[in-house]
């Protein structure tokens, strides 16, 4: 069980919905990954992220879906790679990663509530 979190800590992660432009081969990664453009809209922008989703997603059904990121984490560097933004997922029963996005279309950039 986890340590129950004070609300002001939940409200200080910034979860925001992006569409992904762009999705580019990352082979110089560890583990298998692709590198993603993502469209937060017009006060974000474009921003790059980072996810081991290879397994589950192919580059063509990729451009175009939607996906939950925190953006307020900073940027982290992956070899020779910045990610600006963590693009979220849950594991599915081997471990693989599944990719959290809205119900229904939502505009680019709004924050999650």
């Amino acid at each position: 069980m986890t340590e129950p979190a004070a609300f002001d800590q939940f409200l200080a992660i910034d979860v925001r919905v992006g569409t992904i432009i762009q999705v580019d081969a990352f082979p110089e990664a560890r583990k298998p990954a692709w590198k993603l453009t993502i469209d937060l809209g017009p006060d974000i922008g474009l921003k790059r992220s980072s996810a081991q989703i290879v397994e589950l997603y192919e580059e063509s059904e990729l451009v175009g879906r939607q996906v939950a990121c925190v953006v307020n984490l900073g940027t982290r560097r992956i070899g020779p790679f910045t990610s600006e933004v963590l693009t979220l997922g849950f594991p599915d029963q081997q471990g693989r990663v599944i990719l959290v996005q809205p119900e229904r279309t939502a505009p680019n950039g709004g924050r999650m509530f």
